[in-house]
């Protein structure tokens, strides 16, 4: 299978192209700098010469606080792009998956969002996720398939566990907010719950539509602070702060959990909890000095 992966330098992006590669896959990464997919042009003349059989459209705005002060920006990137993303799939035959986020909730439900929950996003980074979202829906697609996520983090790159080990090191003061919860979600698991989700729809197992995909467990990111250097071995102390105390422009949901439940019946196994992917994503980094196998009872 021919896979075109969008946003293929980002953390998502490497890990898709690494493992669709693993699983034999003919993959054609493409980086923000390769591929502007705000360029309707260039994205369609991409998607016609290399015709894959799935996109992988992963690039987007993330910085979410820069999203409130440059929205012009925002919503190229996350609102139009999706939609000129979507027509190009299908000018060329090609199915779309598209990650979304938890974003577009407000975290007012309480307990973990299903996906036929309504949409209520409380910055601007969650209403052009929303947007986009739409805009893959209604681009008349054949195959498509549209994945929310939440709290991501991977290796070979900055994320908020390497952060946190490195303030750590250098012994910095940590000040985490703990009145947010969710699921950290490794990319390496996302990555591949949906390549098995592909194969699912394309064999008539699972519909197409919108699922949810986060690591199993939830927690505030006070709690995966200090599960993080626990778990790396490393002696920190950490401050549980607000939301508030932090004043960050955007505001967040304070539950934004994902239920995951439609996802693993689709791809017929459960998701790596939180700790697991920590593990792994220590381990593939080199960044633990502990016994991995007795951690793995936690």
């Amino acid at each position: 299978m021919r896979v075109l992966v969008t946003g293929a330098g980002g953390q998502l992006g490497r890990s898709l192209v690494r493992l669709a590669s693993a699983r034999g896959h003919e993959v054609a990464p493409f980086t923000r700098t390769a591929l502007d997919v705000t360029d309707g042009t260039a994205v369609s003349a991409v998607l016609a010469e290399q015709r894959p059989h799935w996109t992988l459209h992963t690039a987007a705005a993330t910085k979410v606080d820069l999203c409130e002060s440059e929205v012009a920006w925002a919503e190229a990137v996350n609102a139009t792009a999706p939609g000129i993303v979507a027509k190009a799939c299908r000018a060329a035959g090609s199915g779309m998956l598209h990650y979304s986020t938890d974003f577009v909730f407000d975290g007012g439900k309480g307990e973990p969002y299903v996906e036929t929950d309504p949409i209520a996003p409380l910055s601007v980074y969650g209403r052009t996720k929303a947007e986009g979202e739409r805009a893959v829906q209604e681009a008349g697609l054949e195959r498509w398939l549209l994945v929310r996520t939440q709290w991501v983090y991977g290796p070979g790159g900055p994320c908020f566990p390497t952060a946190i080990l490195d303030k750590a090191r250098a012994g910095e003061p940590l000040r985490v907010v703990e009145d947010q919860r969710g699921s950290p979600t490794m990319t390496d698991d996302l990555a591949n719950a949906t390549l098995d989700l592909i194969d699912a729809a394309q064999s008539g197992v699972a519909a197409w539509g919108i699922y949810h995909a986060a690591n199993r467990g939830v927690m505030s990111w006070f709690d995966f602070a200090k599960l993080i250097v626990t778990t790396a071995g490393v002696d920190a102390e950490i401050a549980a702060i607000s939301s508030d105390e932090l004043a960050l422009p955007a505001r967040r949901p304070a539950y934004s959990a994902l239920d995951t439940t439609k996802l693993e019946v689709a791809i017929a196994r459960p998701l790596p909890s939180v700790v697991d992917g920590l593990i792994r994503f220590l381990e593939a980094g080199g960044l633990t000095g502990y016994n991995a196998s007795a951690r793995r009872g936690m």
